[in-house]
């Protein structure tokens, strides 16, 4: 493993490619290779493009060999959930009935990656629809399993990509988060994650013809990247920002802002909202907060984020009421047991009337009027992904108890994709054998912030992967 070419950071791996140290054959091969080995263990790669990535890795060699100026993820095998267009491939969501949808062109952020030398090695994991709940298990492709654990989930609803990059199946995986599902998979896994602000990168979250969805789906669903090292964060990141007709919400902000004045202030909400947080967490926060003091940060504890439980009720209920017209055939596509995770929400949370919904959505402006206000005074907010050590396979979807638990624990990732902020999450460590994390919430268009913040955590407490599977098969 150690001297394995998938073991090497994204940035490591396309300095070699570009300086000709290595072919981006051999490199593709590396982490072909790796995927025989591991994907059989856990599950995170569903639909294997060998051969088209081999055959970029070739015309990415022909072209160094014809002296042109390589990008700068040259060679990079990237992973793609499988909500997301690649050319040629069909983008199934998990579910039989689409395994034949092929898309005509890549998303917008596959265009990136792939223009700026990434190549895209394989589809990844989701839960079916990405509505059946927050573990990984789909009904076309089954169960994705934490490398870590095979009894805890690997998170979701991005956890196939942050399995693969956890394992080393690829450098880069490219998820969406509308409520966590990049950030939580990431600290389930050991990696890093990052949730943009809306608008930074763009994307087309359309998924059957020209329609596009409703305002909860445009505002909420967000792409990005996960990675193993906060340096391959940025570099995507750097990658992924811009413009593309194809969204007119991406809009022309600098990846980088001004420099802030004096030590920048960082807000410590350990127990978002007072409902409660597990000791392993609480004390991941705290191990966080003293590397940003020793980073120079003015790291300071303040008593809550702004409007936490009129948030939640708020994106409960706008994204209920989205969801009702439809709900339906999108029951009948998740199939029985899949349903139970909205389905649940949708008896609990009853869709909002026409005036109740123009209230809802001045309330959603209002809160997020709340938080700039919050982040005018603290430029960065160091907080939990999740306020419990990863949990068991399918708990969200059990019973209401279950349910409500997931959702509470996740509730500051909730909060700040309904606000629209960014997220960085990042490993602190290790406690009883599972990952430990935070994450770095910034303020709009603010992603360099809270990628410095995390870099300096990263600096002081360490990677954690690539990981070698610690289970012998998939989990019943």
């Amino acid at each position: 493993m150690q001297d394995a070419l998938w073991t090497m950071p994204a940035t490591a791996q396309a300095e070699a490619v570009r300086g000709a140290d290595v072919s981006a054959v051999e490199l593709v091969e590396s982490h072909l290779d790796r995927i025989a080995e591991v994907n059989p263990q856990v599950n995170a790669v569903t639909q294997l493009l060998a051969e088209r990535a081999r055959e970029a890795a070739a015309r990415t060699d022909r072209r160094r060999a014809a002296g042109e100026r390589l990008g700068p993820l040259a060679g990079v095998p990237f992973t793609v959930k499988e909500t997301t267009a690649v050319e040629g491939v069909p983008t199934t969501f998990g579910v039989k009935r689409f395994r034949d949808l092929v898309a005509s062109a890549d998303a917008p952020p596959v265009a990136r990656l792939r223009a700026a030398g990434a190549i895209p090695i394989g589809h990844s994991n989701i839960p079916t629809l990405i509505l059946a709940g927050v573990h990984t298990r789909s009904e076309l492709f089954g169960d994705t399993v934490n490398p870590w654990d095979s009894s805890r989930t690997p998170g979701g609803s991005s956890g196939g990509d942050a399995v693969a990059v956890a394992t080393g199946m690829a450098a880069l995986g490219l998820g969406n988060d509308s409520g966590g599902s990049v950030r939580v998979p990431a600290q389930f896994c050991g990696v890093a994650g990052l949730k943009p602000s809306i608008g930074r990168f763009p994307a087309d979250h359309r998924i059957l013809g020209p329609d596009d969805p409703g305002p909860a789906s445009q505002m909420l669903v967000t792409d990005g990247p996960l990675a193993r090292s906060v340096g391959d964060l940025r570099l995507a990141y750097e990658v992924l920002a811009g413009t593309d007709p194809r969204d007119p919400r991406a809009v022309p902000v600098p990846a980088y802002g001004e420099p802030l004045a004096g030590p920048v202030k960082v807000a410590v909400v350990a127990d978002p909202g007072g409902h409660g947080v597990h000791p392993t967490v609480r004390a991941a926060v705290e191990t966080a907060a003293d590397a940003l003091r020793d980073a120079g940060y003015d790291v300071r504890e303040v008593p809550d984020v702004p409007r936490l439980d009129e948030a939640l009720e708020a994106y409960g209920r706008i994204t209920v009421t989205e969801f009702a017209p439809n709900w339906p055939a999108v029951r009948e596509l998740l199939g029985k047991g899949g349903d139970r995770y909205i389905g649940m929400a949708m008896e609990q949370t009853p869709p909002a009337t026409a005036d109740e919904l123009m209230k809802l959505m001045g309330t959603w402006m209002n809160i997020r009027r709340s938080w700039a206000g919050f982040l005018d005074s603290y430029p960065l907010l160091l907080g939990p992904v999740f306020t419990e050590p990863p949990v068991e396979p399918g708990l969200e979807s059990r019973d209401r108890p279950g349910r409500d638990r997931v959702g509470s624990g996740m509730r500051l990732c909730t909060v700040t994709s309904f606000v629209g902020v960014p997220g960085v999450a990042v490993p602190t460590g290790m406690a009883d054998g599972l990952p430990t994390g935070v994450q770095i919430v910034g303020r709009a268009f603010r992603e360099d912030l809270c990628l410095d913040a995390a870099q300096a955590i990263e600096d002081r407490l360490g990677v954690l992967a690539p990981v070698d599977p610690r289970v012998g098969g998939l989990a019943d």
